[in-house]
């Protein structure tokens, strides 16, 4: 078993896209009553799409945090015809949304299991994200009974896949990046980015998406890939035998 065993948080441990999903059906109800099947998923689509784009121009430094949030408010509801005409307007929609968002919050279901399963290895996060939201998501799904600490990129000033945000994790938990591993749900961000700061990465592909590219891709970076977490004690402990 490896000496360190870190994480992604977001779709990793924690359930955040079926969090979202839910968020913003409850959320966007209040535009006009309750939403069919095909609306809700549509409207769910939409709000991820610009989770990513937005989000990600966060993390590149062209907008802040707050700013990110404004943008996907702004654009989510333009196609309504709704303008949110001021960035506090835009701020208290969001906030808004991000109360239907945390009643759903959950972890995925086969994270304690495994978690438990890792004993004795030492536990950490590394999250492209803002350190308060993240830590009361941990704090919140009880995370913290396994989790030694979180390094976060809107604390460090790194994100994922650099290099620099997995060696600083290696250093806080005074390991070498060779003891480590580093599993996530993206391949380039989390599992590949991992493997060439020199940690073992691990893939995890929760909704079976990977196309044969991906899976080739994987395996010439010497990245793993799994289903479910439920996997991972067991890929670990046959490094032992």
């Amino acid at each position: 078993m490896a000496e360190l065993v870190l994480f992604d948080l977001d779709d990793t441990l924690f359930a955040h896209r079926e969090s979202v999903e839910a968020g913003i059906a409850a959320h966007r109800s209040l535009l006009g009553g309750a939403l069919a099947a095909a609306d809700r998923d549509a409207e769910a689509a939409r709000w991820n799409a610009l989770e990513e784009l937005h989000y990600h121009r966060y993390l590149s430094g062209e907008l802040d945090y707050l700013g990110q949030r404004r943008a996907r408010a702004r654009d989510f509801l333009a196609p309504h015809g709704i303008e949110l005409v001021d960035d506090a307007a835009a701020e208290a929609w969001f906030e808004a949304f991000v109360v239907h968002y945390t009643e759903a919050w959950a972890l995925h279901d086969d994270v304690a299991a495994c978690l438990d399963a890792l004993a004795p290895a030492r536990i950490g996060i590394i999250t492209n994200g803002h350190r308060a939201f993240q830590d009361a998501k941990i704090a919140a799904l009880g995370l913290e009974r396994w989790v030694e600490d979180v390094i976060a990129s809107g604390e460090v000033g790194v994100t994922k896949p650099d290099p620099r945000i997995f060696a600083l994790a290696c250093e806080r938990f005074g390991v070498t990046a060779a003891d480590a591993v580093y599993v996530g749900d993206r391949l380039h961000t989390d599992a590949i980015g991992a493997a060439r700061a020199g940690l073992r990465g691990v893939w995890i592909d929760r909704r079976g998406v990977a196309t044969r590219d991906e899976l080739a891709e994987a395996a010439a970076e010497g990245a793993d890939v799994i289903r479910s977490l439920s996997q991972l004690p067991g890929l670990l402990a046959r490094d032992e035998n």
